[in-house]
């Protein structure tokens, strides 16, 4: 008896919650209840984490240098689009880059932002393949914990934002990270073309520069909130979750730059770059996933 309470009040607390979810994306792929993607995303943490490492442990490692491009540039094929429809439906046609509010109306703007949101949440299921081609590739070492948090907890926060805010001054990071994603997936692309496209990789060092440029831009746009006089944007506790994660992400690539270099110039160039390559593969989001031996 006492469990069937329980399970009543747990239910009327998620009714009573769900009823402030924008109505408008209710019906879309994943977004009814955050249970499918909650069973997606442990089934990646269990693979890439257990399963994908085992099965691998007495096979050769994949080759999968035509695959790696493929994604790579689909990757940033996908980027642009986002980038350019976060433009049109609000950041390059009406927001001030202030306090931007939701816009929950039917207008086509609106709904074109909304729908852009999704997408973008979408994308981040579609990045856990970075992680599926590591263990694939035996790659057991870049599958860090921070690289997998990263690609967890993206798309599970993600669907809180398209369910409740698909809009508004919380989209910010959304747009500088689709913008980032093409320079960064254009690098892994040309990585994997082979060593005959490495002369057009002298631009590697500035990735962390312009990860770095991020998360200050990121950290310091959503800050505004707590200084601007009456903002009433629509979900405040989204501008907390977004300048703790910006902070966190700021901290660690500081963390990195400091040792790759900082303390890395008082290296060998050869231990240098092995530095670098540390560092990189735990810090950079797990994104330098595609580099060949």
């Amino acid at each position: 008896m006492e469990i069937n309470s329980i399970k009543t009040s747990a239910l009327l607390m998620y009714d009573g919650f769900i009823q402030n979810a924008d109505a408008r994306t209710e019906n879309w792929l994943l977004m009814s209840s955050p249970v499918l993607q909650s069973i997606i995303i442990m089934a990646y943490i269990f693979f890439v984490t257990s399963l994908g490492p085992r099965l691998m442990e007495n096979r050769k490692a994949f080759d999968l240098k035509g695959i790696l491009v493929v994604y790579n540039f689909g990757v940033v094929a996908l980027s642009l689009y986002m980038c350019y429809e976060f433009f049109m439906s609000g950041w390059g046609t009406g927001y001030s880059f202030h306090c931007d509010l939701v816009d929950y109306s039917e207008s086509p703007q609106a709904v074109r932002m909304a729908a852009t949101c999704w997408l973008y949440y979408f994308s981040k299921f579609i990045e856990m393949l970075d992680t599926v081609f590591f263990v694939l590739r035996k790659k057991n070492s870049q599958v860090t914990f921070l690289h997998v948090y990263h690609h967890s907890i993206m798309p599970f926060t993600w669907w809180f934002g398209v369910r409740f805010s698909a809009g508004g001054m919380g989209t910010f990071h959304a747009v500088l990270n689709c913008v980032v994603h093409v320079i960064m997936y254009t690098y892994y692309g040309l990585t994997a073309l082979g060593p005959k496209y490495q002369k057009y990789l002298w631009w590697k060092k500035y990735l962390t520069t312009i990860q770095l440029i991020q998360f200050v831009m990121v950290t310091t746009h959503i800050s505004q909130y707590f200084f601007l006089h009456d903002c009433q944007y629509q979900f405040p506790i989204f501008i907390y979750i977004i300048g703790l994660y910006g902070l966190i992400f700021l901290f660690l690539f500081l963390n990195f730059w400091y040792h790759a270099y900082t303390k890395g110039k008082r290296l060998p160039k050869v231990l240098q770059a092995q530095t670098w390559a540390h560092h990189s593969n735990g810090v950079m989001n797990g994104h330098a996933n595609h580099k060949d031996d």
